[in-house]
Order: C-alpha cells, then structure tokens, then sequence
C-alpha cells in the first residue's frame, strides 16, 4: 500500500479532517441562532444539502464551503478544522453599521468577543437608543469623550478611562461630541448577539447594529 511522508495512507487525514466538518457547521449555524432555511435563503444552497451536510453525508467541496464561510464570517480553515499553523496573529475585517465601525479582535468561537469600536460624532444631547441582554460588558476608551448610558444615569467617560457593567440592566454607548469616540469593548457571547448581528437601530448607536452581511 502506498503511504507518504509521514507513513500515512495518501488523502486519510484529509478525510479524517473533512469527516469533522459536518458537526462544526452545526455548531456554527446553531451558535448563530439560524436555521437551514435561513440559511439555504441567504447561501442559495438547498435545505436537504445543508442538512445532508451538516450530518455527514455529503462530502463538504469549495462551492458550498465558501458560501458558508462568508455567511458565517468565520475562515475555511476554522471552518474545516485545520491544522494550526503557529501563526497567532488574527487577520480582522471590519464590519461597517450605521456610521459605527466594528474591527474585531478575537478570533470566532472565542468565549469573550473583543473588538475596537469608532463610532461617529454625534450632537451630545441626542438620545441614545439602549438595550437588555444577559452577560456581562467592559469597555475602555481609547479616544473621548463618551457617553455610557446605564438605565436613566449618564456618565461621561474620557481617553484612558475604563467601565464595566451587567447587561441586564439597560445600556448604550456613543459618542459624547461632534468628533469620533473610539474604544475597545469586550461582548460576552449574548452581548455579541446583540450588538452586532441581532439588533437595528438609530444611527452611530452601539447596541443598534444590524447584522453584517457576508
């Protein structure tokens, strides 16, 4: 029998590897909160292929992966599980929502989200929209001032300083001027539903992105 390098059969791994790609979507649609048929709506990939898919059946091939990836916002390589290649740097995308810029900083899957957040100058008496989610948030601010709105107190936060709070009780962030506010923020999983694919809302608010097309 013909083996290569390592002493393996030619292609075993690559089917080893593959054979764990069905569970991984699974995990990835249901973490996401969607079903086959939002997914087949947004991919155009059939309801029954996602499904034979996701439990093994059908051999994952590049034409429905990408798709999915890109539905998904993970990389192909997370996607299929791949060896890990040293390299710790992470290669961010950001993602534009009225007006605000979301770039992360972890990696999908992570337990804790972190991201930089810029969001857009605004007229410092305007409302801000708030929201209520289970898990926990904490942000720092990389630029100020801003304004971290918790139930019906408002406080103003400026470069260098720093705040955390339950996200049970209801929350908003934007900038406190006319000029951009820029921070660093850290979504617990709920939060990151939330805040960046779940929720729409008024213009340069936190908490009111909508979700980021693939």
């Amino acid at each position: 029998m013909q083996t290569n390098e390592s002493g393996g059969v030619p292609g075993e791994g690559v089917d080893a590897l593959l054979g764990t790609v069905g569970p991984r979507l699974r995990e990835v649609r249901t973490r996401r909160r969607l079903k086959l048929a939002d997914v087949s709506e947004r991919t155009g990939l059939s309801v029954s292929t996602l499904s034979r898919l996701e439990s093994g059946l059908r051999r994952p091939s590049l034409d429905v992966l990408i798709p999915l990836a890109r539905l998904y916002r993970v990389p192909l390589d997370e996607l299929v599980g791949a060896p890990a290649t040293g390299d710790p740097r992470i290669h961010p995308r950001p993602v534009r929502r009225d007006g605000m810029i979301y770039i992360p900083l972890a990696g999908h899957g992570a337990p804790v989200q972190a991201f930089k957040l810029i969001l857009p100058g605004r007229d410092p008496g305007a409302p801000i929209r708030q929201s209520v989610h289970g898990g926990y948030e904490w942000l720092y601010v990389l630029t100020g001032p801003l304004h971290l709105k918790l139930g019906a107190d408002t406080t103003v936060l400026d470069g260098g300083e720093a705040a955390e709070f339950d996200t049970r009780r209801p929350h908003g962030i934007a900038s406190g001027s006319d000029r951009p506010a820029e921070i660093l923020i850290l979504f617990s999983p709920q939060g990151e539903q939330i805040h960046i694919r779940d929720a729409g809302g008024a213009e340069g608010e936190a908490g009111a992105a909508a979700p980021p097309e693939p």
